[in-house]
């Protein structure tokens, strides 16, 4: 990737964990890493805004919703140290985006290989619910880190709202070639342009995973029929070599 490449990523970077534009959710995310709870009391919450984590030269971008308050909100990076990213990154390990099934603190030695993980939001909201002001103050993050994953091939949306989320940004970039807009479903596929595509899934929390809504198999589908996608166009100058 070129220099100037990390260098605005690293700009942005900076300006996101420097962010203070919601109120309420730097109470909430502040307040939270003071209180701790119980089973991480012995923790250093992080309790900023999050950043995106992975490869920036990779063609998957995987964007979910926002921050838990005890996973990110506490471990400083995105999908770390709570069941939904044990779910997420067990299944990108599968495949071959990330280098272990796990994924405990940021010193964990993870690491992602094609693949960059992100999030529409970038502190943890309370009851998990950002409002529409919050979702409009933390869009120019996510439209930036469009600009700037220029390998990007599929964009998986994690989540009815970030399938929603994630249309709108693309509407106003102006690619808006799929209107009507179809509506969401888990595995579903949708052609963006002739090097980019979008897939949709249900997000791995805990609500959707215990109930069922989401089993390992139907996660790991959405994963191996992405790993086929990338493998049918691997003469294309856009998929990974290693794929």
């Amino acid at each position: 990737m070129p220099n100037h490449i990390n260098k605005e990523f690293g700009e942005l970077n900076k300006k996101i964990i420097a962010c203070r534009k919601c109120p309420r959710l730097v109470k909430w995310r502040e307040k939270t890493a003071r209180e701790k709870t119980k089973r991480f009391f012995d923790w250093a919450y992080w309790g900023k805004p999050v950043t995106g984590f992975g490869d920036i030269a990779g063609r998957l971008w995987i964007v979910g919703l926002a921050p838990a308050a005890h996973g990110a909100n506490r471990t400083g990076r995105m999908f770390t140290g709570d069941r939904s990213g044990d779910f997420l990154y067990r299944a990108l390990f599968k495949v071959g985006f990330a280098s272990q099934p796990h994924s405990a603190n940021k010193d964990d030695g993870l690491s992602l290989n094609n693949c960059f993980v992100s999030a529409f939001i970038r502190c943890a909201p309370p009851a998990n619910k950002p409002t529409r002001h919050e979702f409009s103050n933390c869009q120019p993050y996510l439209e930036t880190e469009f600009q700037l994953l220029n390998n990007k091939q599929i964009i998986l949306c994690l989540g009815q709202l970030a399938y929603s989320k994630v249309l709108k940004m693309l509407e106003r970039n102006g690619h808006d070639n799929f209107k009507p807009r179809p509506r969401f479903k888990h595995g579903l596929e949708l052609g963006i342009n002739s090097r980019l595509q979008l897939i949709a899934s249900y997000h791995p929390s805990q609500q959707n995973t215990f109930t069922g809504k989401l089993t390992e198999d139907m996660f790991d589908g959405v994963f191996q029929r992405i790993r086929k996608i990338l493998f049918m166009n691997r003469y294309s100058r856009f998929i990974p070599k290693n794929i």
